[in-house]
């Protein structure tokens, strides 16, 4: 994955683009999108049939501060716990918490950063901020969890993380952030952002089912037949993202899989972890990257600009 910060560059807080659906063309041929869809599979490859790490024994200081970021974030779901409310769905305390980190976000991102890019924090904070869920709505979806990709990349693109560490990235990191996400979801009754129901492959997430099934793939003993079945996916759960997905949609919704979960149990149909993983990357790009509703919301900057890609 060839991905570069410009040289001596001006930071700024990245602001939305794409304010109309005839600018979607636009963003698809953008530098920035060239740079996260080239993450998603950078990110997948490195996935490609490793397990998920249970420490962060053997990572990068970086790698280490992320993951540390991400148990300060989970605590302070602890400290602001949901209040009570006449509705169900949608716990006002979220919005507390949500204030929280976008008071603090940048002085996260800031331990991160070389000298030379401090300036950056302010650019990269807004995708931090970005990756949680929206505090007016009080809902999570899969352009939050694009936020948080982006947010990743941009510390890519300031060559903070390198290719060496993308393996603890979405083994260590990654799962991190979705034990956090989940915890929100539960803790707060928060809402699908943009759900399609039953037509949908997930309420909240999409990349953890494509490296997810990218480390799957050479795992013989795990057929994609058996991920259905709630025991395989809670006994996988530690080990897989896709299965821990799978496993988290049994804690939240009842009733037959098939029904609630079609799309999902439709894929558990095909023979190969490989072939799952090549539909889910090729309905990521139908499905996430290219709506409108979604990419409306998407702030670009100087890290991901939406000026045309460069040509190699």
């Amino acid at each position: 994955m060839m991905m570069e910060a410009p040289g001596a560059v001006q930071f700024v807080v990245p602001r939305r683009e794409v304010t109309d659906a005839s600018l979607v063309e636009s963003w698809t041929n953008s530098q920035a999108y060239s740079d996260i869809f080239g993450l998603v599979q950078a990110f997948n490859e490195a996935a490609k049939g490793k397990a998920c790490q249970k420490d962060s024994e053997g990572n990068s200081e970086e790698t280490r501060h992320l993951v540390d970021l991400l148990s300060k974030l989970d605590k302070w779901i602890d400290e602001i716990p949901p209040i009570d409310q006449p509705q169900r769905f949608g716990n006002k305390a979220f919005r507390t918490w949500h204030e929280r980190l976008e008071m603090n976000a940048m002085s996260l991102v800031d331990p991160l950063l070389p000298d030379k890019y401090k300036d950056a924090n302010k650019e990269i904070a807004v995708y931090l901020s970005g990756g949680f869920g929206n505090a007016t709505r009080i809902d999570y979806g899969t352009g939050h969890e694009l936020s948080f990709a982006a947010f990743l990349c941009c510390l890519c693109k300031l060559r903070v993380l390198k290719e060496d560490d993308f393996g603890s990235v979405v083994c260590r990191v990654f799962p991190a952030y979705l034990d956090v996400t989940r915890k929100l979801q539960s803790t707060y009754n928060m809402e699908p952002a943009g759900s399609q129901g039953v037509w949908g492959l997930d309420d909240f997430q999409f990349l953890p089912y494509i490296w997810g099934s990218s480390q799957l793939i050479g795992r013989s003993k795990i057929e994609p037949s058996s991920f259905p079945d709630p025991k395989v996916a809670n006994f996988n759960a530690g080990d897989f993202m896709f299965m821990s997905c799978i496993d988290f949609i049994y804690k939240m919704k009842t009733g037959p899989f098939n029904e609630h979960s079609s799309i999902l149990y439709s894929i558990s149909g095909l023979p190969t972890w490989s072939k799952i993983n090549k539909g889910l990357i090729k309905m990521y790009k139908g499905e996430v990257l290219t709506k409108f509703p979604i990419i409306q919301h998407f702030p670009f900057g100087t890290l991901l600009p939406f000026t045309p890609k460069r040509q190699q």
